[in-house]
């Protein structure tokens, strides 16, 4: 979602709008106000990672959403924590308010009764409402009948994400270098990855690269010594969305594990380097990858994942498949693409306001 939100608004400052964003001072020594790209960034004090301190985001949030909102034409409420903000401001000014449901958390909420009510409450009093998977927009569909989600994937700068210079050295001869660039949680799936590792030994040789880092890290170290594939795997921890083409563009294939998943970022800037995909069939990793450019697996089954990418690993045209997921994230998935549309969706809802 960090991702999206920074792409899309820098597309949208280089055709001449002006942006700003209200986000969570989440990390220590960041400052209160700056602009980047041409985009003014304020950020509020945020606690906790919990729903606690979501709350207090959106609470403390809201003078500055309303100041910011009192100039502006358009609210977009990018985050469950934002929707709360952009209601009470669009009572202030009037504007049009548009949300958008991105991760997983919306999905396991959505389960819960307290939410279902909060949440359709959001939707229908929203006056356009994205959803980042089809599957994320039917449950939103469902939870408030007659409402109309749209199914919008989102972005990639395909001028950033390209396939380009190594930033690693080749593996030895023989070895198979596959990269897996997932923040190490739970819901993520890296666990079934590292479980899959021996399982691909007698068929292909393979060392994985992991970038990510998470609560998980001390675990999967402790079981990448227990099944004995130290020399197999590297943890390289966090790294800069700058860093990421040059280390996708060291590996042959990017594999997703994840156990839920709305629709993965990472998972387009992959095929936008030209690198085939192994993904769980799970959430929206399917709307993306398909034999044309990879290849699906059940998720939570190491034995199956290993299958999977030994049989793609096997196939005479990987390139091929690198090369057709580029045009497609280029064609459909693009970062222009996705500020387009959203242009179109803001000029139609001004044009109505000015109607009525």
């Amino acid at each position: 979602m960090e991702s999206h939100v920074f792409h899309l608004c820098r597309a949208l400052a280089a055709r001449g709008h002006g942006v700003a964003v209200v986000t969570s001072s989440s990390r220590t020594g960041l400052p209160a106000h700056e602009v980047m790209d041409h985009v003014d960034v304020w950020r509020t004090w945020m606690p906790t990672r919990n729903t606690a301190g979501w709350a207090a985001f959106a609470l403390g949030s809201m003078p500055r959403f309303g100041e910011l909102a009192l100039r502006a034409d358009v609210l977009h409420a990018q985050d469950i924590a934002s929707v709360l903000p952009g209601l009470v401001a669009r009572r202030v000014r009037r504007a049009p308010l548009v949300t958008t449901y991105h991760t997983s958390h919306f999905l396991r909420r959505a389960g819960s009764p307290f939410w279902r009510q909060v949440f359709r409450r959001f939707i229908r009093g929203a006056d356009y409402n994205l959803a980042a998977s089809a599957e994320i927009a039917a449950v939103a569909e469902g939870l408030a009948p007659g409402s109309r989600v749209e199914a919008l994937t989102n972005g990639v700068d395909t001028s950033l994400f390209r396939p380009g210079e190594p930033a690693l050295p080749p593996p030895p001869a023989g070895r198979r270098r596959v990269i897996v660039p997932r923040r190490l949680y739970a819901k993520n799936g890296v666990e079934h990855f590292v479980r899959a590792l021996p399982l691909l030994a007698g068929t292909v040789d393979v060392e994985a690269v992991l970038v990510g880092d998470g609560p998980e890290r001390a675990r999967l170290e402790g079981l990448v010594r227990d099944l004995g594939v130290g020399d197999r795997v590297r943890f390289l921890g966090a790294r800069p969305n700058a860093d990421m083409p040059g280390l996708l563009s060291s590996a042959e294939l990017a594999v997703f594990p994840s156990l839920m998943e709305a629709t993965s970022v990472a998972a387009l800037e992959s095929m936008a380097c030209e690198l085939p995909v192994a993904a769980s069939d799970v959430g929206g990793l399917p709307e993306i990858v398909g034999p044309e450019v990879g290849v699906l697996f059940r998720p939570g089954d190491p034995g199956d994942l290993a299958r999977a990418v030994a049989e793609i690993l096997a196939r005479p045209d990987l390139r091929a498949l690198g090369a057709e997921g580029r045009r497609r994230v280029v064609e459909r998935w693009s970062n222009a693409r996705l500020a387009e549309r959203h242009l179109e969706i803001y000029d139609e809802l001004l044009r109505r306001r000015r109607a009525a």
